[in-house]
C-alpha cells in the first residue's frame, strides 16, 4: 500500500510539475517576445516620424550603428538604406505587428511600416529570448526531478509512519495461535481510523474465540453423548460373554437396538445442525399449514397413549417453508413436552400480526426464568439424569432454534396454562393470513 501511495503521489506531482514546468518556460518566451516587439514597435514609430520629417537624412538610418537593431529602408525588392549593408532585410511578413524571420541565419523579430519612398523595416535578434528559454529549461530540467524525488521520499516516509499502526496490527494478529485466542491487538483510544481498525480486529478475534470454544465444547458434549451408549453396549456385552446365562440374548439385542437408536438420533441431529449452520436446507419452500402438522402430532399422542392431548385451539395457520423442517420443529417440541408433562399436553396453532404461533404446553414443572435461554442451547438438559434416561439427546430445541431462524422465525419458552412449559414457534405467516 505504501508502494501505491507514493506511486500516486509521484505521478500526480510529475504531471502537475510537467505541465507547470512547460507552462512557465512558454510564458518566459512569449512575455521576452512580447517585450521586444514593444521595443520594436516603439523605435519604429519614433524612426518612421523623423523620416515622414526630414526624409533619410534625418531619420539617419545609416548612421545608426546598434548591433541589436537592424534598420534598413526597402523599395520594391531593393534596399536603399541600411545600417548593416552587410545583411539584407526582408520585406515584413506582416505589417500590423512583428513577426519571426531568418535574417543572416539568426532568428529575429521583424517589424515595418510603410513611409515616403519605400517600407521602413526594422528587426532585432531574439538571442537574448532563446539563451533566457535554455537557461530557464536546463534549471527547470534539473529542479523538476529533484522536486518529484523529494516529494516522492517525503510521501514514502509519511506513508510509512501513517501505516506503521496497521502494520503493527497485522503482525499482532498474525500471533495469534488457535491455543491462545484471546489475544487482544492494543488500541490508543484516540477514536481515529487506526484506533476504530484495531477495536474491529478484536471483535472480530472475540467472535472468533467464541466460535472456537463453542466448537470445542460442542465436540466435547458430542463425544460424551455418544460415550454413554457405547459404553452401555460395551458393558452388555462384556456381562454376556463373561455369565451367558444372566444376559439372555434377546436382552443385550434390545439393549444395543435401543443405545443404536439413541446413538443414530444424536448423529442425526448434529448433522442436521451441521447443515443449518451452512444454510442449505431451506431451499425447497413451500405453502404449509401449521395446523396440519400440529394435527398430526396430535393423532401421534393419542395412537401412542403417551398423554391426554387438547388439540381444541388449533386453528388455521400458514407459512412458507421447508415442510420435512417444519414437522421436524413441531415434532421436536411435542417430544420435549411428553418427555416432561405429568400427564397433559396442549397444541395451538394461531395467526397474529402477520405471524403463524404455534404453541405446545405441558403440565410439567416448567423451564426456570433463569435457565429460559439455555434450553436452547445444544446438549443442553436441565435435568441431566432424567433427561438422558427418557432418551433425550440434547439437541431436539437447538435443532428448533436453527429452523426457525432459517425460517425468518423465533422460539421462545414461558409459563404455560396449564403450569408446566409454554414453547412458542413463531414464523412469519403467509401472505394473506392474518
Amino acid at each position: 500500500m505504501r508502494t501505491r501511495i507514493t506511486a500516486g503521489a509521484v505521478l500526480v506531482v510529475a504531471l502537475a510539475l510537467g505541465i507547470g514546468a512547460v507552462g512557465t518556460v512558454w510564458m518566459l518566451d512569449r512575455i521576452l517576445t512580447d517585450q521586444i516587439a514593444s521595443q520594436l514597435e516603439s523605435e519604429l514609430e519614433s524612426i518612421a516620424d523623423a523620416f515622414d520629417t526630414g526624409g533619410p537624412a534625418a531619420a539617419g538610418i545609416d548612421q545608426r550603428d546598434d548591433e541589436d537593431v537592424l534598420i534598413a529602408l526597402r523599395t520594391g525588392n531593393r534596399t536603399v538604406v541600411s545600417n548593416d549593408r552587410a545583411l539584407q532585410l526582408p520585406k515584413p511578413a506582416r505589417e500590423d505587428a512583428p513577426a519571426p524571420a531568418e535574417v543572416g541565419g539568426e532568428r529575429m523579430l521583424v517589424v515595418g511600416e510603410e513611409v515616403e519612398g519605400g517600407t521602413l523595416v526594422l528587426a532585432r535578434s531574439t538571442e537574448a529570448i532563446d539563451e533566457a528559454v535554455s537557461t530557464a529549461t536546463l534549471l527547470l530540467a534539473i529542479a523538476v526531478p529533484l522536486a518529484i524525488a523529494l516529494i516522492g521520499t517525503i510521501v514514502w516516509v509519511v506513508a510509512a509512519r501513517a501505516l506503521a499502526p496497521v502494520e503493527r496490527i497485522r503482525r499482532q494478529v498474525d500471533q495469534v495461535d488457535p491455543r491462545a485466542l484471546d489475544h487482544r491487538v492494543p488500541t490508543t483510544g484516540t477514536g481515529d481510523e487506526i484506533d476504530r481498525l484495531a477495536g474491529t480486529m478484536n471483535r472480530m478475534l472475540g467472535r472468533i474465540e467464541h466460535g472456537y470454544r463453542a466448537r470445542q465444547q460442542f465436540v466435547s458434549d458430542a463425544s460424551h453423548e455418544l460415550r454413554s451408549p457405547l459404553a452401555t453396549m460395551r458393558q452388555y456385552a462384556e456381562v454376556s460373554r463373561a455369565h451367558p446365562e444372566a444376559a439372555p440374548p434377546g436382552e443385550l439385542a434390545d439393549v444395543v437396538l435401543a443405545e443404536g437408536a439413541r446413538m443414530h438420533d444424536i448423529v442425526e441431529g448434529l448433522l442436521l445442525l451441521a447443515r443449518l449452520d451452512e444454510g442449505a436446507n431451506t431451499a425447497a419452500r413451500s405453502s404449509i399449514d401449521l395446523d396440519d402438522l400440529a394435527l398430526a402430532e396430535a393423532r401421534r399422542i393419542r395412537a401412542l397413549d403417551a398423554a391426554t392431548v387438547d388439540g381444541r385451539g388449533v386453528a388455521p395457520a400458514r407459512v412458507t417453508g421447508d415442510a420435512r423442517l417444519l414437522a421436524r420443529a413441531v415434532r421436536n417440541l411435542v417430544d420435549n413436552a411428553l418427555r416432561h408433562a405429568r400427564g397433559t399436553v396442549a397444541l395451538t396453532t394461531l395467526v397474529r400480526d402477520g405471524w403463524a404461533v404455534v404453541h405446545v404446553d405441558d403440565d410439567g414443572d416448567g423451564v426456570p426464568e433463569h435457565e429460559r435461554e439455555r434450553v436452547f442451547e445444544r446438549f443442553t438438559r436441565l435435568d441431566e439424569a432424567r433427561s438422558r434416561d427418557a432418551g433425550g439427546s440434547g439437541l431436539g430445541l437447538a435443532i428448533v432454534r436453527e429452523i426457525a431462524r432459517a425460517h425468518g422465525g423465533s422460539v421462545h419458552v414461558e409459563t404455560a396454562p396449564l403450569g408446566g412449559a409454554r414453547f412458542t414457534l413463531a414464523l412469519p405467516a403467509a401472505p394473506g393470513e392474518g
